[in-house]
């Protein structure tokens, strides 16, 4: 389901955020932007594989891991293992058709 709020209500360099089971979205543009839209159900998938509050407290801790190993936020971003699969494979409409499970762990 996707959801669009006030731009105010996400952080500043936040175009979208998904929290299962919503794509939350900062512009109506946003929402016929396939690879974006791609990128976010990535992580809606991974959310369900972990139960969704495992998700969310693997990415938090490996977040601070990297953030003390890079000491820079956006390259901590960068590199946890949930946003480089997406990343990775955002451009890819089909991926989520012949992912496995537990995809993300090839990219830690």
């Amino acid at each position: 389901m996707i959801l669009l709020i006030q731009p105010k209500l996400l952080r500043k360099n936040f175009d979208g955020i998904s929290i299962w089971p919503f794509v939350i979205l900062r512009h109506q543009s946003l929402v016929n932007d396939a690879v974006f839209l791609n990128h976010e159900r990535i992580h809606l998938k991974q959310q369900l594989e972990l139960f969704i509050i495992f998700f969310y407290l693997w990415y938090s801790v490996e977040f601070l891991f990297r953030w003390i190993y890079y000491r820079d936020r956006y390259q901590a971003y960068k590199n946890i293992s949930f946003e480089r699969e997406a990343y990775f494979n955002e451009c890819n409409i089909h991926y989520l058709k012949s992912r496995s499970i537990w995809s993300f762990l090839n990219y830690l």
